[in-house]
């Protein structure tokens, strides 16, 4: 297979009374990679999904190669070497990595010659930059492994054009590396051309030659990377010059008293019934951010949910030296706040309203709360100064929170939680899946959270924010933190490795 050229004429896709894309036009010439930049609902995945062939444009030709080629379904989208790798995983668990490989074609013949599969995949996987044991079962494989087998799933199946979506969300430094180096250098050989969905512009410009950036379902900008800025990419963006509310980090050293949150041998079970946190020790300073790096799998997501009272434990937490566990009253007399990811699924009543939802903190308290009425007047009243001060933008104050973009949810969920008397903020992946302005609207109310004396322990995925706004960092690996370093300290290489799971020496 060689590179050729794909071509977007004037796709325009509507829902109803949306319109999602708005006469868009792309060229991804051969043996490139093309970036697509934009925030959440610019459009980037209506567009990719109607070139794969789940969405059929209401407006606009898709052309190969100068011809005309309708995409009707995910079959005539494969038949034009047009595939994706998806941010959620297609893999089968209980299956092999080979044989999730060999049984993803469009066409399977009725007896599958293993033998001649197998010496096929072993070709491909010979020119990788990483090694991966096709006969493993996918259920046993990390999230950084998945990702990778399904990069290879792909060029198993021929691809002329790979859409990767937020390929490196998952995997270490060093693992981005590999596999977005990998695909540049299958476009330098005109093997294929890429797609790259993405919100690093580290990522775009060190891997991309040319960008795309939409907003509100329009084609901004476009040309190479070369030619644009950091600053004006963000502002094509945002639609505004990018001007940051920057707040100073508070240099004074935290308080070497009592830790305001204190963890002692927390092991955890994860769903399955075995330690996926074990022996756990961590303490947080008041004015001091904890970062936890690591790779998705490694306990992360148990550890804060037995944190917040939402899975069993046993071991030991306390706040400010008080017995913590979780319960209601235990968060709102301690201070204890949290920033889930997917605040929607677990931060929030979807079906209740914008403004019953900021008030799942305090309803049974004044001034919502008088004697055994509910106050409607007064949650209406702080719900109208929640979303003016965090710019919370919503069609009403009893719009349903389901309605909300995923930034204003997360907006909501920040303005309920950080006007609370915050002693200890436990921050779980918080700008997972958030566009460029959620995300420094985030990472400023953390720093403000911390700068007010709070203590943060702040569980992330991605290296470069946990760098940008932590004290201190741990790795946590297989349950256990295996790691730990002051930020100004911190190398990201070696960080990476012990997320790897690798012994530094």
């Amino acid at each position: 297979m060689t590179a050729v050229q794909y071509e977007l004429f004037n796709m325009t896709k509507r829902f109803g009374d949306m319109t999602a894309l708005d006469r868009v036009s792309i060229s991804i010439a051969p043996g490139t990679v093309h970036a697509l930049l934009g925030e959440n609902g610019a459009g980037k995945s209506t567009l990719v999904k109607c070139l794969v062939g789940f969405y059929q444009p209401d407006e606009g030709e898709i052309h190969v190669e100068g011809k005309h080629c309708p995409i009707g379904s995910p079959k005539d989208a494969d038949a034009l070497g047009i595939g994706m790798v998806y941010q959620h995983f297609t893999l089968v668990p209980s299956m092999t990595i080979a044989e999730n490989l060999v049984v993803s074609a469009a066409k399977l013949p009725a007896l599958i010659n293993w033998k001649r599969e197998l010496q096929r995949l072993s070709t491909i996987t010979e020119g990788l930059p990483f090694a991966i044991d096709l006969n493993v079962r996918v259920s046993q494989l990390s999230a950084g492994e998945k990702q990778k087998a399904e990069l290879i799933k792909q060029l198993y199946l021929g691809r002329r054009l790979l859409i990767l979506d937020e390929p490196t969300s998952v995997l270490t430094p060093a693992e981005a590396d590999q596999v977005l180096g990998y695909v540049q250098q299958l476009t330098r050989h005109k093997q294929l051309s890429a797609i790259l969905i993405t919100h690093k512009f580290d990522e775009v410009r060190r891997f991309a030659d040319d960008v795309t950036i939409l907003r509100k379902g329009m084609c901004i900008a476009t040309g190479a990377v070369a030619n644009l800025t950091n600053e004006q990419m963000a502002e094509a963006m945002i639609g505004a010059p990018c001007t940051r509310a920057i707040v100073e980090r508070d240099s004074r050293v935290p308080s070497v008293g009592t830790p305001l949150l204190s963890i002692h041998n927390l092991t955890v079970k994860g769903d399955v019934g075995l330690n996926v946190v074990s022996g756990l020790n961590l303490d947080v300073l008041a004015g001091e951010i904890v970062g936890v790096a690591g790779v998705s799998g490694n306990g992360q997501t148990e550890m804060v949910e037995a944190l917040m009272g939402q899975r069993d434990k046993t071991g030991t937490v306390k706040i400010a030296g008080n017995d913590f566990k979780g319960t209601r009253h235990e968060i709102t007399h301690l201070g204890v706040y949290g920033l889930p990811q997917e605040p929607l699924k677990n931060a929030c009543v979807p079906r209740m309203s914008l403004a019953e939802n900021l008030a799942l903190r305090n309803y049974d308290r004044p001034p919502i709360r008088r004697g055994i009425l509910l106050d409607r007047k007064a949650l209406t009243e702080q719900a109208a100064s929640l979303v003016k001060d965090f710019k919370v933008k919503a069609g009403g104050l009893g719009v349903r929170m389901s309605t909300l973009s995923g930034g204003n949810v997360q907006r909501a969920v920040l303005a309920r939680e950080l006007t609370q008397k915050v002693n200890v903020l436990i921050a779980s992946n918080p700008t997972f899946g958030l566009d460029f302005l959620a995300c420094e609207e985030t990472h400023r109310r953390i720093l403000e959270a911390r700068n007010a004396g709070a203590a943060v322990l702040l569980v992330s995925e991605d290296l470069d924010e946990l760098l940008g706004l932590v004290d201190r960092v741990v790795v946590m690996s297989a349950g256990r933190i295996v790691y730990e370093v002051a930020a100004e300290q911190a190398m990201k290489q070696v960080v990476g490795e012990y997320m790897a799971g690798k012994v530094v020496n």
